[in-house]
């Protein structure tokens, strides 16, 4: 069989490309180019995402704010216009790849361009699929994750970032009615945090579990 033939990640390995796996403290081992949902767990992503710091931990507070923390807010914010545990969870999950990507300032994305890009989504779409959300969100919901994103992103930058009320609102927009309790933007210990990401994340997989198993009749 030759090269060509082989799977991406074997393929790979038989032209003695450089390792582009990470092991993660399950034991599993990631493929960053070709990511397999079952290679994905739960634990990893609250671990890893508790321990990444948002705006290159440029914040105040004696801990990181952590990107476990900012998607805690933004399953918050989209759980008050959507009560659907399907689109919750992707609001709790939509910084996901960064569990192993790390977080990259929004300047540092524009500069590495598509590449980065292309290994976010590919990262992404597996872990939607190891969780059972679709590959896509519906137009809608993608829509409000992003304002919930936004949002949050405000009330961080003049609230932990040195921003002023003025840059908040130029680089994110207003808050508006969607505006959170400031209460939530105090940095959390990362073993705190991603205890209650991993909480939030067995709640609302239970809600989509017991969804899933009613009659097509009652879930509508």
């Amino acid at each position: 069989m030759s090269s060509a033939a082989l799977p991406n990640g074997a393929a790979r390995r038989a032209a003695k490309v450089p390792r582009v796996w990470q092991r993660m403290l399950s034991g599993r081992r990631l493929d960053l180019l070709d990511p397999s949902p079952l290679d994905i767990e739960i634990i990893d992503i609250a671990h890893g995402l508790a321990r990444v710091a948002r705006w290159n931990g440029q914040t105040l507070g004696d801990h990181a704010f952590s990107v476990a923390q900012h998607s805690l807010i933004v399953e918050e914010i989209v759980a008050a216009e959507e009560n659907d545990p399907r689109w919750r969870l992707a609001a709790l999950l939509h910084d996901g790849p960064e569990y192993v990507i790390g977080d990259m300032i929004s300047p540092f994305k524009a500069v590495l361009g598509g590449d980065y890009r292309s290994v976010e989504q590919r990262l992404q779409t597996a872990i939607h699929h190891r969780f059972g959300l679709p590959a896509a969100l519906p137009a809608p919901i993608a829509r409000l994750v992003k304002a919930a994103d936004r949002v949050s992103a405000h009330f961080e930058a003049k609230l932990l970032a040195g921003f002023t009320a003025a840059e908040a609102n130029a680089l994110f927009g207003r808050s508006g009615a969607r505006a959170p309790d400031e209460a939530l933007f105090r940095p959390l210990p990362a073993a705190e945090v991603g205890e209650a990401f991993l909480h939030r994340f067995h709640t609302l997989d239970g809600a989509l579990r017991a969804q899933a198993s009613l009659p097509e009749k009652a879930r509508s």
